[in-house]
């Protein structure tokens, strides 16, 4: 069984903390008003204070930025935004030197238009690339091949005059998909993969797994009689025909095999789905993606019981060596203090880091960032500018990053180019490291911990039936090592916890508010709403 093994057999990636670093929004080096490859050098040692062990850099290849670099023209080069492959090479050793690993985004769904294979395809029906793309006639009416909408708005069908066919995009037109039953887009993007890889990154988060092939009979999508006007248009059809099809994981177990000719090497995978077609992504024996992403956190209601049944489920139908991992925000949903509150936010806080598996934190959590509202003038991304009055923009949640009070708050020495939060001076990190008791104080006591408890780290996870409906509850123990219990309020109104099944006692090794700590456990515990503990079991 894996939480048999020593703690030094364990992979980096299932010991360690991922952070996510919107490169946008990180820190600015040049005045440009935009972050960049030399600004998140700047920050690393804060990084490795914290107790992050891996970044995860958003896209940073050559783009036109329609879609703010998942739109890619060159997948083996750096944008001018952002530097050279220069100053890449400099950040990789950086962060290496410092003992920590660096993940890079891989979008082999679809490229720019303005790519050099898409301008090929483009170019004539007897392309030798054009079947590298998604193309089809029209239907004998004219209309397009079929229904399929776009996540950002409007058809996945866009008319090429030239061609007089129709090509397919799942995101933007400007963002053309793959045609990945193609062996030779397959063999070139793994190439790409080995391109980084020779250089020494440590893997890959890839983006939109799930989309990477379509139905070979491209059949219209069902209605999706759960449809609410205030939704995504996306969202009028359920993706059954353009999404998650059989032939996918021949694609995932070919990607883990290019990562397997290195050494430690990751693939974390971006997948939208329901748990119980979720973890069929580990792959068959565990050749899939080592972290196929947990988005339950992200989008399951903040309710004790309906988390618990989630992370059970979760756990119950892992494949045997699959490794669990969890996230609560991302560079597309809210942050998660705008979704719950800043009280409830220091519950989530200690629920990601204890549970059973890899944390990703999101840039900017760790002071309690919030959505910063984004007037109709500034909106940049996509999503939001083609699906106006839904409220849909991912702005919000990438603002920069909020460093000291000083005039744009020590990001950049220029405006900004997404406006910084109200309270920038007042929240920000040099702030926060003043305060024991803050939220970046929080992350980082749960951090030192987790790291120096084994129970914590690679531990069993054990639920724990609460009376209360509004508590979760749930033991981490691993042999040989101190046992601790986390009970959780995750209501604004006090609980009682007192668990018939539970013989327990111990004492509150950390709690939401400093209060807490050392506190005696003897079977049973009040909280106040928003409180929650760590409680570290005698024998």
């Amino acid at each position: 069984m894996l939480l048999m093994k020593a703690i030094n057999e364990y992979a980096w990636w299932q010991t360690g903390i991922i952070y996510e670093v919107y490169p946008r929004s990180f820190q600015d080096s040049n005045g440009d008003g935009v972050g960049d490859i030399h600004g998140i050098i700047q920050r690393l040692d804060y990084l490795r204070w914290l107790g992050v062990t891996a970044i995860w850099l958003t896209p940073m290849y050559p783009s036109p930025m329609k879609d703010f670099g998942y739109d890619i023209m060159d997948y083996t080069a750096i944008d001018p935004l952002f530097g050279d492959m220069k100053d890449f090479d400099e950040l990789l050793e950086q962060v290496h030197k410092r003992n920590m690993k660096i993940l890079l985004d891989l979008v082999p769904n679809h490229t720019s238009d303005q790519h050099p294979w898409f301008l090929e395809s483009k170019s004539s029906k007897d392309n030798p690339k054009r079947d590298w793309y998604i193309w089809k006639d029209a239907c004998t009416d004219g209309s397009r091949p079929n229904n399929w909408l776009a996540m950002f708005g409007g058809s996945a069908w866009e008319w090429d005059d030239d061609t007089q066919q129709y090509y397919y995009h799942a995101f933007l037109k400007e963002q053309p998909d793959l045609n990945w039953r193609n062996q030779e887009v397959r063999n070139a993007m793994y190439d790409v993969m080995r391109f980084w890889l020779d250089k020494g990154v440590d893997g890959f988060r890839v983006d939109v797994m799930w989309h990477l092939v379509k139905d070979a009979q491209y059949r219209d999508n069902p209605v999706n009689p759960a449809y609410q006007e205030t939704m995504s248009s996306y969202n009028k059809l359920l993706p059954v025909y353009s999404t998650d099809q059989p032939e996918v994981h021949d694609i995932v177990r070919e990607m883990r095999k290019v990562l397997d000719e290195y050494r430690e090497r990751i693939m974390i995978a971006e997948i939208y789905l329901p748990v119980h077609k979720l973890v069929r992504y580990y792959g068959d024996d565990g050749n899939g993606a080592q972290l196929p992403f947990n988005f339950l956190l992200l989008t399951i209601d903040w309710d004790a019981r309906k988390i618990a049944a989630g992370i059970d489920e979760y756990e119950g139908v892992l494949p045997l060596q699959g490794w669990p991992n969890w996230v609560l925000s991302n560079h597309d949903q809210p942050r998660i203090v705008s979704r719950i509150g800043k009280e409830q936010a220091r519950i989530a806080v200690i629920l990601l880091l204890t549970l059973r598996g890899t944390p990703t934190l999101y840039y900017g959590d760790e002071i309690e960032m919030r959505d910063v509202p984004i007037s109709d003038e500034d909106i940049k991304d996509p999503q939001g500018l083609n699906m106006p009055g839904k409220n849909l923009s991912r702005d919000p949640a990438r603002t920069p990053m909020q460093w000291d009070a000083s005039e744009y708050a020590g990001f950049t020495t220029n405006r900004p180019w997404l406006p910084l939060a109200k309270d920038y001076k007042r929240k920000n990190v040099e702030q926060e490291k003043k305060f024991e008791h803050s939220m970046l104080g929080l992350y980082k006591e749960v951090l030192s911990l987790r790291e120096a408890e084994p129970s914590l780290l690679v531990g069993k996870y054990v639920p724990v039936l609460a009376e209360s409906p509004n508590i979760l509850a749930y033991k981490r123990c691993a042999e040989g090592h101190d046992a601790f219990l986390i009970v959780l309020n995750l209501s604004h109104q006090p609980v009682y916890f007192r668990p018939k099944h539970l013989k327990a006692k111990g004492k509150v090794e950390m709690g939401t508010i400093p209060e807490l700590k050392g506190k005696e456990f003897n079977g049973k515990i009040n909280l106040a709403g928003d409180e929650g503990v760590i409680i570290r079991l005698e024998e």
